[in-house]
């Protein structure tokens, strides 16, 4: 009978009890103890939620305090020279030091850089290695969860990162495969501690394997695992996900790892291939349950498929879901509000572990067959396409900012910020009484209309340029839209990580989506109104909402995405005709859906680049589009970034150290048109100083003309309080001042 496990699970706690217990420490209302006691309590849980369902095995190791490849990076010692001198008092402490920048017992430093885990809305703390690396392996954390899991009568299945996946993440080596090595002992001792753990089984998540490698990163695998796979007393689970395997099927399976996991869910043509190639000591592991979305999985479908695979493989068939569930909800159940027709459609991680045990139970001989869920016909990509090709603004860019620079006057290096402001507790609470309806509407509009204000008088008093209304009425950049659209499902407790105790409830795209009235327009118009300097109306843009929702699987994702644009388009005109002469409409997840294969790009930006300029595509030439974007490899999409044609596109490269910005400023010119890379981290509550942000801007200014050059954070301000957001951009505005009398 196949066998069933998953690759993680959700470490942030049903009612996201980790974030909750992060936040109270960090702010010293609770002490180690208790953040330790909740950390264990939610991986019981976990744990507990896996083998309820009959999973082979339980997954351990895909707990972290803030991410995972951090947890390798302490694992194996990599810690920048920056956070070893005056090091917090504790491990735990010096872990959040690297990922924040500051832990209660730490003096502040710059953080580890973030960038996004594959195409997938996570966040990952980026390894630092330098040319002279070295590697000293500590896996206490790991062998202590093993043990933890172990007592509580769990058949354990540790998880770790590939030494080539977890190589290729990092940065600060021109050819990190140098480093490889070095690092493979640690690997070996890694296993060796494991195998006396009594880990039958060890998961080595190999990713890249996905991706378009060169050809020395693909052949660097068979010498690696060969070297694994003698040190190894535990069976090794070789795992890939996100993307097809491909050119690399052969060399996936080739090497010598007792089993290997495909994503069935993106590429369910090669299972078969894949069956071909298995070796007869070897299992096959089908993710074939969505890692990454809330639908109800056709289980009659996968029926029909993989019975003749497990008829041919028997136990050596293993049912998983694509990829780790980290990017789902945690318990559909907690959804008590949600109508019980919409429940029934979905199945959040919890659920998924039923959903493989169904599936084992109906690949079973003379099993019956399951009933199959209607399929919808829709409109192809093709059909978008054409109807995007001629929705591009009549004028330049060069045509348009002579005219915008006549409308706005403004000064050389105009200063402004992305859009939140921080979202205290008190708006918060606001927020949760007119939900439960403990307020009224005109309440709650009177408390919105004195925050905006007080954004404002703030903004005018710090002397930016252009201002913004501060999104006091949002509770996120993209679930406030889906809010107010049609076509989405709205849930309670959809919460999904995003980095750190950073976490977003994604809206549901359930059918056809339209607009039924404004949605931002009356609070930008009275922002408007408090203020002769411009005031931006702020718009999350179609690609960001489509790519930051769970998306429908019964239509291509083109379709929905021109429906979101149709929709801000339509609010576009209405802020235009209120006065709202800046608009800013983010594209920050623009990069995240690009597929991870280069021969899947061009389509997937024909349409997604379409549909941003189709949201502008009809206002006056006077009308300033910004967008913004942040941690993303720039690099790989610039010809796409420069054919938004956005006036002003803002940036984060503060984290990055500027490294962003190369791609900006490059050869070939870089971005035609305006440009604000973000001067300092919003993630991080240190206080920039202001002779550095004279300094790094003087480095903007070595490779961007002053007269295209804006001066912002690099990311919205919602998560900081107003103590740090004050200071902070007070120093920004009075460097930017220092740089401007000094250049004139």
């Amino acid at each position: 009978m196949a066998q069933t496990h998953i690759l993680g699970y959700p470490r942030i706690g049903a009612r996201r009890e980790l974030k909750r217990a992060q936040e109270a420490y960090w702010k010293g209302e609770i002490d180690q103890r208790a953040l330790l006691a909740v950390g264990a309590q939610v991986r019981a849980q976990n744990w507990q939620a896996q083998q309820a369902a009959g999973l082979a095995f339980t997954t351990v190791g895909d707990f972290a305090w803030y991410d995972q490849v951090l947890n390798h990076s302490l694992m194996f010692g990599v810690v920048p020279e920056r956070f070893t001198a005056g090091a917090a008092d504790n491990q735990l402490d010096q872990y959040f030091r690297l990922a924040r920048g500051r832990a209660p017992s730490g003096e502040p430093v710059a953080a580890s850089a973030m960038t996004k885990w594959f195409d997938t809305n996570y966040h990952y703390l980026v390894p630092e290695f330098t040319a002279d690396q070295q590697f000293e392996l500590d896996a206490e954390w790991l062998l202590a969860e093993v043990k933890e899991a172990q007592s509580l009568g769990h058949s354990v299945k540790p998880v770790i990162i590939g030494p080539l996946t977890y190589l290729w993440l990092g940065r600060g080596v021109e050819n990190a495969l140098d480093l490889l090595p070095r690092l493979l002992p640690c690997y070996v001792e890694l296993l060796k501690q494991l195998a006396n753990a009594a880990a039958q089984w060890v998961q080595i998540d190999e990713p890249i394997l996905g991706l378009d490698l060169q050809e020395n990163w693909r052949e660097a695998f068979a010498p690696t695992y060969e070297i694994l796979a003698e040190a190894s007393g535990s069976k090794l689970l070789l795992t890939t996900y996100f993307s097809p395997l491909r050119e690399n099927l052969e060399t996936a399976f080739a090497l010598p790892v007792d089993g290997v996991h495909i994503d069935a869910v993106r590429a369910p043509e090669e299972i078969m291939p894949a069956a071909a190639v298995l070796r007869k000591d070897q299992v096959l592991s089908v993710g074939v349950i969505n890692g990454r979305n809330v639908w109800r999985t056709d289980l009659a479908h996968w029926q029909a498929e993989l019975l003749p695979v497990a008829k041919h493989l028997g136990e050596r068939l293993w049912l998983s879901a694509s990829c780790s569930l980290l990017h789902t909800p945690v318990d559909l159940e907690t959804e008590a509000a949600l109508a019980n027709a919409d429940k029934q459609k979905l199945a959040y991680s919890r659920q998924k572990l039923d959903e493989l045990q169904l599936l084992q139970r109906a690949l079973k001989p003379g099993a019956p067959a399951l009933a199959a869920i209607a399929k919808t016909e829709s409109r192809s990509e093709a059909d978008v396409r054409e109807e995007l090709v001629s929705t591009w603004r009549a004028q330049t860019y060069p045509e348009r900012a002579a005219v915008q620079s006549a409308r706005w006057q403004l000064p050389l290096l105009p200063t402004t910020t992305i859009g939140s402001f921080p979202q205290t507790d008190a708006l918060r609470e606001v927020r949760r009484q007119f939900r439960n309806q403990e307020i009224s509407q005109s309440d709650y509009d009177a408390h919105l209309r004195a925050e905006i204000a007080e954004v404002i008088r703030r903004q005018e008093i710090l002397g930016l340029d252009v201002l913004v209304h501060g999104e006091a009425e949002r509770n996120d950049m993209v679930e406030y839209f889906g809010e107010q659209l049609d076509g989405f499902i709205h849930t309670g407790n959809g919460w999904v990580q995003s980095y750190g105790s950073r976490c977003v409830k994604p809206p549901i795209i359930a059918g056809d989506i339209s607009r039924p009235s404004a949605m931002t327009v009356r609070w930008s118009e009275y922002a408007q109104s408090l203020s002769k300097k411009p005031v931006k109306g702020m718009l999350t843009g179609p690609v960001t909402i489509l790519n930051w929702s769970f998306p429908r699987e019964d239509v291509p994702r083109a379709v929905s995405c021109l429906q979101i644009a149709k929709a801000l388009r339509q609010e576009v005109q209405d802020l235009e005709a209120a006065g709202i002469g800046i608009i800013q409409i983010d594209e920050p997840a623009l990069r995240e859906g690009v597929p991870l294969r280069e021969s899947g790009h061009k389509d997937y930006f024909d349409w997604a680049v379409g549909c941003f300029r189709y949201t502008c595509s009809r206002v006056q030439p006077e009308t300033q589009i910004h967008t913004h974007m942040c941690y993303s490899n720039f690099n790989a999409i610039m010809d796409a970034i420069v054919a938004l044609d956005a006036d002003v596109i803002t940036i984060e490269s503060a984290r990055s150290d500027l490294r962003l910005l190369q791609a900006f400023a490059g050869e070939g010119g870089g971005y035609p048109n305006e440009i604000g890379p973000g001067i300092y981290d919003i993630h991080s509550p240190n206080v920039p100083e202001r002779a550095e942000l004279v300094n790094r801007l003087y480095q903007l200014l070595e490779v961007i003309p002053v007269e295209k050059l804006w001066v912002n954070p690099d990311c919205g301000l919602k998560t900081r309080n107003w103590a740090e957001v004050g200071s902070a951009l007070l120093n920004m505005v009075e460097a930017t001042r220092t740089v401007r009398a000094e250049i004139a």
